[in-house]
């Protein structure tokens, strides 16, 4: 029996673009290691504007950027500057706590640009909450790809479809990008992960539940992955291990315990976190 639990996304504004947000929903935190899921855009940015996120801090979780199209400036405590482009990963991991910006590249700014990406976050699991904070990008040459049936896919992170990411997880984890002509069939034998797709663009049956762009599907763990494109389709393929013990979420800030999401956010109402090189500005905490 298919047992299918569909999350529509909400759009929520960060102040000059729209997201839609799909995870944490109200009836299910996480998906795997996922406990946090925008799709921003598609958006086309006028000449002289673009995505400012200001600095902001996190905690016990990393942060992983997809792009489609356009482009995105990374600058964080550590001192990384690094531009991401279509088909890169950046993967910053937070640990004991990071501070970071991301900004549209002054050069797509001047010009005006299209964007489009998926920005997601995987919590680090017990014993790694509290490691050293790293960065790394992985350029798109480095990631495994395969076309065959009429889809071709990325695995981003982790294992799957015989394919396995360079990307480095403290957790079992699984993540692809999967683009569908009409039509094209993807089935994979279940395992024990929590898996979920999330629609991008199009309409696919997900074992013969119809989702549409904008929507999550989450399967029941061992459930056989079975998807049919109805037409031109993108979609994201996310999750990974169950998590065995809760996660707490309050803004940026993630945690196995409310104590720890305390203590980080009075570290960053005293400016204790490190601050990101050639950044003067900062995201204040905010008065939930």
């Amino acid at each position: 029996m298919t047992n299918i639990q569909v999350l529509d996304s909400h759009q929520r504004d960060l102040g000059g673009f729209v997201v839609r947000r799909v995870l944490p929903a109200a009836s299910r935190q996480m998906v795997g290691p996922f406990i946090f899921f925008d799709h921003l855009g598609p958006t086309k940015f006028s000449p002289g504007t673009g995505v400012d996120v200001r600095p902001h801090p996190h905690i016990a979780l990393a942060t992983v950027t997809y792009m489609f199209d356009g482009s995105l400036e990374h600058r964080d405590s550590l001192g990384t500057v690094r531009e991401i482009h279509p088909g890169d990963v950046n993967w910053m991991s937070a640990g004991s706590g990071i501070a970071h910006s991301e900004r549209t590249p002054q050069a797509a700014r001047v010009a005006g640009e299209y964007v489009h990406a998926i920005q997601s976050w995987v919590a680090l699991p017990d014993g790694h909450e509290n490691v050293d904070p790293t960065f790394v990008h992985y350029p798109a040459s480095t990631l495994p790809t395969r076309v065959a049936d009429g889809v071709a896919l990325t695995v981003i992170a982790g294992e799957a479809f015989g394919l396995r990411s360079p990307v480095l997880t403290l957790w079992p984890t699984v993540y692809a990008y999967l683009q569908f002509t009409t039509g094209a069939l993807l089935e994979a034998n279940p395992n024990d992960a929590e898996l979920a797709v999330y629609v991008v663009q199009g309409e696919l049956a997900v074992g013969g539940v119809t989702v549409v762009a904008g929507q999550l599907a989450v399967l029941e763990p061992g459930q056989e992955l079975d998807l049919r494109a109805r037409g031109d389709a993108r979609a994201m393929l996310l999750g990974g291990q169950r998590f065995p013990t809760a996660r707490h979420i309050w803004w940026n800030f993630v945690a196995s315990s409310q104590e720890r999401i305390e203590r980080a956010k009075n570290r960053w109402e005293q400016r204790q976190f490190p601050p990101v090189p050639g950044e003067t500005e900062l995201m204040p905490l905010p008065n939930y």
